[in-house]
């Protein structure tokens, strides 16, 4: 061994370096992030370092392990939680609105061997989920109003979608944590503007419901004020018929030279004897 080493240094260099490599793709170093599907001849035979659900990133399963190289090859699997973008679609409401909707939804690849038989790698799972999050998140939007995606509502209606998208999404080895939708508008043009004007009219119909029951109110309250003055009136009457032409007098006067509110009348000029009925309560009363 020793004289082999001596005359051939050059083979003996290459045959160490290749078992220092087979040594060391032997021993793969799993990291706490990855999932790694090791799969022998194109068949996956083990699962190391897998996510289960409430053990925390970093458990038993990842670090150095073992596979036999040129043999078994390792299918990278990220073991995080993931997001897709839906693409940009139309969607038309109860109400008819025309609206077009930007979605994501978040996910995490719970069965690895699961993902890789139905989509084969990450990208192509994400290719396959992006159209059944927009159908559902379309089927979803169509039976409900625009006005309820301005709502509290909307979470409820995105937790609909998630349920829906979770049982489809489970063929694919994948839990959808969350479903979001980033941006909603109603198409440019004649749409828009169209939308608009029905907008701007039911609030018009609205503000004049509104005044209108404002100023039936204020008829009532007035008319109500006016029946309990005029009880007012008749029961001091009643009571003390001087002190009541006093009071009615005094109130004349101050409506007809000051205003009403302490407001100067328009100018007018009266001329009035003194001994004048009107002025009865300056002269003063016989007694």
């Amino acid at each position: 061994m020793i004289d082999l080493v001596r005359h051939r240094p050059i083979v003996t260099a290459v045959v160490a370096i290749f078992v220092l490599l087979f040594l060391v793709s032997s021993f793969p170093i799993i990291p706490e992030t990855k999932q790694a599907l090791i799969v022998r001849f194109g068949k996956p035979v083990r699962i190391y370092n897998q996510y289960k659900v409430g053990r925390p990133i970093g458990a038993a399963g990842a670090g150095i392990n073992f596979r036999v190289p040129l043999v078994e090859q390792i299918v990278w699997i990220d073991k995080r939680v993931q997001d897709v973008d839906m693409t940009r679609q139309q969607v038309i409401s109860t109400d008819q609105r025309r609206l077009q909707v930007d979605a994501f939804a978040r996910y995490r690849i719970v069965d690895p061997l699961q993902m890789y038989i139905r989509a084969g790698s990450e990208d192509q799972l994400r290719e396959q989920l992006r159209p059944i999050l927009g159908s559902e998140v379309r089927n979803e939007l169509c039976k409900i109003e625009f006005a309820a995606l301005l709502s509290p509502e909307r979470q409820g209606i995105m937790d609909n979608v998630r349920t829906s998208l979770n049982r489809i999404a489970g063929q694919y080895g994948v839990e959808i944590v969350d479903v979001r939708i980033k941006r909603t508008d109603l198409p440019d043009g004649a749409p828009l503007d169209s939308a608009y004007d029905s907008m701007r009219t039911a609030r018009e119909q609205e503000a004049r419901s509104i005044r209108a029951q404002g100023m039936k109110q204020a008829q009532i309250i007035q008319a109500e004020a006016d029946a309990q003055a005029a009880r007012t009136y008749a029961a001091s009457f009643g009571k003390d018929p001087d002190f009541y032409d006093f009071y009615r007098a005094m109130q004349s006067y101050r409506t007809t030279f000051v205003g009403e509110g302490g407001k100067q009348p328009s100018p007018t000029t009266v001329i009035l004897s003194p001994q004048n009925d009107y002025l009865k309560e300056f002269t003063g009363r016989p007694r």
